[in-house]
C-alpha cells in the first residue's frame, strides 16, 4: 500500500458543544467543549490512519490555535507536517441542540495567506523524496490563495507521477478540472455548478459526471449523494450506484472527508473502482453514525462494508 499525503490550506480547531435549546438573544450555557483537529485534508488523514494507511497530514499553521491543532494530532497518533504562516489558524464551532438534534455549524474564513506562503506548499510538494503514491487536496482555500491553487497542485503532482484526489468546490474546482485529477469527489450541488444546471434526476447526474470524465477532468468521479449513497463514473466506462447502508444518524460532520478517506484507502491498496466506491460509502455512513466530530472508525467501516 502506497503512502498518502493530504494537503489542507485552511485547517481549523473544531469546537463542538451541546445546548438544551438554541434561542435568539439569550445567554446559552453549553456543556463542556470537545476540541478536534479539523479541515478537509486533516480529517482525511485521521481516517486513513485509522484504516491502517500510511498517511501524513500537511497543513498551514499559525498562532496558538495552530499549536493546539498539532497537539491534537499528536494525541491521535496522526503523522503531520505544519507549514508556518503569519496568520492565526482558525477555529470552527458546531452547536448541537439536544432536544431536536439539529446542528448549527459556524465556519470562519481563516487567515489571509501571503503569496510566498502558498507557493511554499507547492515547492514542498515538488521536492518530496520519495514522492507519495497519492496527494489528497481537500477543503476550502483561505483568503489570498488563488482559485487555481489545486490545479497547480495537480500539475506539480503529475510531473512526479503522483496521483491526486480532490474534494473542493466553486472556482477552485472549475480551475482544477482544466488540469485533471485521478479522483474527484463533488456533491450534487458542486457538480451542478460545474454543469451549469440543477441535477434533478439520475440521468442528469450521470450525464454531468460523464461530461467531466470525458473532458479529462477526472479518471474517476464519485458523486456524493448523502443519504442516497454515491454514483461512480470512470474513464473506462465504469458506472455504478451504491446505496448508503442504514445507520442511526448522529452527526454529519466529516462524512464527506470520511468518504474520501475510504475511497483513497481502497485505491491505495490496489482495489478496483467498484470496491473503492463501496468502501467510500461505508466510511461516510460510519461517520454519520458517530457523535460530534468523531469521524469514521475502522471497525464501523468494515462492518458496514460487509
Amino acid at each position: 500500500m502506497g503512502r498518502v499525503v493530504t494537503v489542507t490550506m485552511n485547517p481549523a480547531v473544531d469546537v463542538t458543544v451541546e445546548v438544551d435549546r438554541v434561542r435568539p438573544n439569550a445567554k446559552l450555557r453549553t456543556g463542556a467543549p470537545q476540541r478536534d483537529p479539523g479541515g478537509g485534508g486533516i480529517n482525511v488523514a485521521r481516517v486513513l490512519t485509522r484504516l491502517g494507511v500510511e498517511a501524513e497530514a500537511w497543513f498551514t499553521v499559525g498562532g496558538p490555535a495552530g499549536e493546539q491543532l498539532k497537539g491534537l494530532l499528536d494525541q491521535e497518533g496522526v503523522s503531520h507536517r505544519g507549514i508556518p504562516i503569519l496568520g492565526d489558524t482558525r477555529e470552527n464551532v458546531t452547536v448541537t441542540e439536544k432536544g431536536s438534534g439539529d446542528q448549527y455549524r459556524f465556519v470562519l474564513p481563516g487567515p489571509t495567506m501571503q503569496e510566498e506562503e502558498w507557493r511554499t506548499v507547492l515547492e514542498e510538494i515538488s521536492s518530496m523524496n520519495p514522492p507519495p503514491l497519492w496527494v489528497v487536496g481537500s477543503g476550502s482555500l483561505p483568503p489570498g490563495v488563488p482559485d487555481d491553487f489545486w490545479g497547480r497542485v495537480a500539475a506539480v503532482a503529475a510531473e512526479h507521477g503522483i496521483q491526486v484526489a480532490l474534494d473542493t468546490s466553486g472556482d477552485a474546482l472549475a480551475a482544477a478540472l482544466e488540469v485533471g485529477v485521478e479522483l474527484l469527489k463533488p456533491n450534487a450541488r458542486e457538480l451542478g455548478e460545474v454543469a451549469g444546471r440543477t441535477l434533478e434526476t439520475e440521468e442528469d447526474q450521470e450525464a454531468a459526471a460523464r461530461s467531466v470524465v470525458e473532458a479529462g477532468g477526472a479518471r474517476l468521479l464519485v458523486l456524493s449523494l448523502g443519504a442516497s449513497g454515491a454514483l461512480g463514473v470512470g474513464s473506462d466506462g465504469f458506472l455504478e450506484r451504491v446505496p448508503t447502508p442504514s445507520v442511526r444518524p448522529r452527526s454529519r460532520v466529516g462524512a464527506g472527508d470520511s468518504m474520501m478517506a475510504g475511497l483513497v484507502a481502497a485505491l491505495a491498496a490496489g482495489e478496483d473502482w467498484s470496491r473503492a466506491l463501496r468502501t467510500g460509502v461505508a466510511a461516510g455512513a460510519a461517520a454519520v453514525a458517530t457523535e460530534g466530530t468523531g469521524l469514521a472508525r475502522a471497525g464501523d467501516v468494515e462492518r458496514l462494508l460487509t
